[in-house]
């Protein structure tokens, strides 16, 4: 089943849509502000995800489109599981976080302005672990479920299909 890309596409998009929509509902549901690494590794879910749907959409019209856009998916996933270890590096405190963590972006041009943006900023620290569960955070867990997926997925892309009797 899973050799066949339109079953594929499917199961992608539902573990896309399962993996993200958890993610927003600790954001928004639990008010588990996410730190900036936490915002880069919905990304590649969020290319998972369209890449599924243009697939299912595609469907056996073009046969290569859908293999094609899977692999996107695949290698998507890889690099959010990459984004998911350098996170989970920064929370164990093995290497420091990007400029952007923990810090305020953008551009103030005074500095009543830097003031203003200051105090109606809430820093979320990519270094400290907001959540877990069995001991992993929740980067680790993105970066366990990132790096399954992708290889389902590459798994199900090279799978030989089964033949019909």
């Amino acid at each position: 089943m899973l050799s066949e890309p339109r079953a594929l596409a499917f199961l992608t998009l539902l573990f896309g849509l399962g993996v993200l929509g958890t993610a927003l509902g600790f954001q928004y549901l639990a008010g588990l502000q996410p730190c900036v690494l936490c915002l880069y590794q919905r990304w590649p879910w969020g290319v998972a995800i369209v890449a599924s749907l243009l697939a299912l959409a595609v469907g056996n019209r073009q046969p290569a489109m859908p293999r094609t856009l899977l692999g996107l998916a695949a290698a998507a996933l890889f690099i959010g599981a990459g984004i998911a270890a350098y996170h989970v590096g920064v929370e164990q405190q093995w290497w420091a976080g990007t400029a952007a963590c923990g810090g305020v972006s953008g551009q103030a041009a005074t500095v009543e302005d830097l003031k203003r943006q200051l105090m109606a900023t809430e820093i979320v620290r990519c270094d400290e672990i907001a959540w877990s569960f069995a001991g992993i955070s929740m980067a680790g867990w993105n970066m366990i479920l990132s790096l399954t997926g992708a290889v389902l997925l590459v798994w199900g892309l090279f799978a030989t299909p089964r033949s019909t009797r």
